[in-house]
């Protein structure tokens, strides 16, 4: 069993604890269930075709936002990024130039660097993802392609065809590196650049041998 709260340490006192979804239904449903946020967000929002933003976050001019997006305080969009697909930006979160952030949530400091794309995806509190980091959310390469996560060598299926990964609090992901589909980082990890990780595939060549 995934729990957030084993990857988010401060998940009970976010602004969206008390969900039981699991990691990729969240995804899935993103956009819903943002949507359903803006209606208790305070005065302090400027809501717009279901797009909030805090008084103090700032969105640059050239940013695109589709669908519900909502971003918190002193969050950062930088312009020429595209959200999409339900996006939620917690306290002190930046999306920098060129960035495709796709039905994912990102809680407090987490930061996606230019040049990035981040797909259906959950990032805990204080996660960098440097320039050119991937984080997929959809195994092209396969025939059957519904997405399947391995914890601690079990194999956990999603029964969705779009996910991408649950990055723990603290974790840094190096520039230029490619997370696949269902990658599960723990809190604290660190991924240098230039990094592959696909966890699937190596449980995959384990037991073939």
């Amino acid at each position: 069993m995934i729990r957030l709260r084993d990857y988010i340490a401060n998940w009970e006192n976010s602004p969206l604890a008390g969900l039981e979804h699991t990691p990729w239904a969240m995804t899935t449903n993103a956009a819903s269930i943002i949507q359903g946020m803006i209606s208790r967000l305070d005065s302090s929002y400027r809501v717009t075709n279901s797009i909030a933003i805090h008084e103090s976050a700032v969105v640059e001019d050239g940013a695109t936002l589709k669908d519900a997006v909502i971003i918190r305080p002193n969050a950062f969009v930088s312009s020429r990024s595209y959200l999409r697909g339900g996006v939620f930006l917690d306290e002190g979160c930046a999306v920098g130039p060129f960035c495709e952030v796709k039905s994912s949530f990102m809680f407090k400091g987490s930061k996606l660097a230019r040049l990035g794309f981040l797909g259906d995806s959950i990032l805990g509190e204080n996660v960098n993802l440097e320039a050119g980091v991937v984080v997929a959310n959809h195994r092209n390469e396969w025939a059957g392609k519904e997405i399947t996560l391995l914890q601690d060598g079990n194999e956990i299926p999603t029964g969705v065809r779009k996910f991408g990964s649950l990055i723990g609090d603290n974790s840094k992901v190096g520039a230029n590196s490619v997370l696949a589909p269902g990658t599960l980082l723990k809190p604290d990890s660190a991924i240098p650049r230039l990094t592959s990780v696909d966890q699937q595939t190596k449980q995959l060549i384990s037991a073939m041998l």
